[in-house]
């Protein structure tokens, strides 16, 4: 009998989206025996500099899924993603289906919210999305159960989301010629990143592997689907079997060299709030600068 809660021989479609402005895809996976469907890592546009938001990625998943017919019953997000923008209330809005992240959001919510001097009325209890996921949780698309994996480390709320034979990381992990992301944000560990690895890698071999972002190393052609078993042999981080020890020291070693991410300050404010803008006192959307926050 299966250790796993759900059958893992179900192959959904997975079709992926890239995002060239944030290097980003997001999925849209089809139940195989139904018309229903789950979105995960969806995008919003912004044009940081002009201050302008626009739909442009999320209309493709609008147009693809009303194309084909599909229902869509959640809007996965497998953290809080610190390099885009989350459009799930603007998929929500126009196809329907319930937003889901992990529960330690709450944890996410507290700290960002004293960087961004959010006040009271700021919610910090998740009940901006419609299903907080507890490790080990159990959720259908259609007739195919899901279930979660708590990996924790980039941030304190990172899930991994298995459905079928398909995985999806998030940036716990990249392309096995890309590593692993980074861990030092607020709330990040290295070493509870390893261990959060070490979970995806003891899924089935076969099991596809899905990223949430590429950045095309060594100028390769973008991807984002490998397997489990590519990953334990060819991994730069942590194939081979790399020691814990000696991933906190590269991972740490890598992560002091790293800028921060171009859109994280106000991607961190729209996606603790389940993709919505923040507004000023007035009703008017309005994101804030911490200066020396971060």
């Amino acid at each position: 009998m299966s250790r796993y809660p759900v059958n893992m021989n179900l192959h959904p479609e997975v079709s992926g989206f890239f995002d060239q402005a944030t290097n980003t895809i997001s999925y849209i996976v089809k139940d195989p025996g139904s018309d229903a469907c789950a979105i995960v890592d969806s995008v919003m546009d912004i044009d940081y500099a002009a201050g302008r938001i626009t739909h442009d990625h999320a209309d493709q998943l609008i147009a693809e899924i009303q194309e084909r017919g599909l229902r869509v019953e959640w809007i996965i997000e497998t953290h809080v993603h610190a390099d885009h923008l989350s459009a799930a209330p603007y998929l929500q809005d126009r196809l329907g289906g319930r937003i889901g992240i992990g529960e330690n959001i709450l944890i996410v919510q507290e700290t960002f919210g004293k960087i961004f001097n959010e006040g009271t009325g700021f919610q910090r209890d998740g009940s901006q999305f419609d299903r907080l996921f507890a490790d080990g949780d159990s959720y259908q698309i259609g007739g195919m159960s899901c279930f979660v994996i708590h990996t924790p480390g980039h941030t304190p709320a990172c899930m991994t989301h298995v459905m079928g034979d398909a995985a999806f990381v998030g940036d716990t992990l990249f392309m096995p010629d890309g590593g692993s992301a980074r861990a030092d944000f607020p709330g990040g560990d290295a070493g509870v990143l390893y261990d959060s690895i070490q979970k995806v890698l003891a899924l089935p071999d076969d099991m596809r592997l899905f990223m949430c972002h590429d950045y095309g190393p060594e100028g390769r052609d973008f991807a984002w689907e490998t397997t489990v078993a590519a990953q334990k042999a060819h991994n730069i981080h942590v194939g081979g079997g790399r020691a814990r020890a000696d991933f906190v020291q590269l991972r740490q070693s890598r992560d002091a060299t790293l800028d921060m991410p171009r859109l994280i300050l106000p991607s961190l404010q729209v996606n603790m709030r389940a993709g919505e803008v923040p507004t000023d006192a007035d009703g008017r959307p309005m994101l804030k600068v911490p200066v020396n926050g971060l």
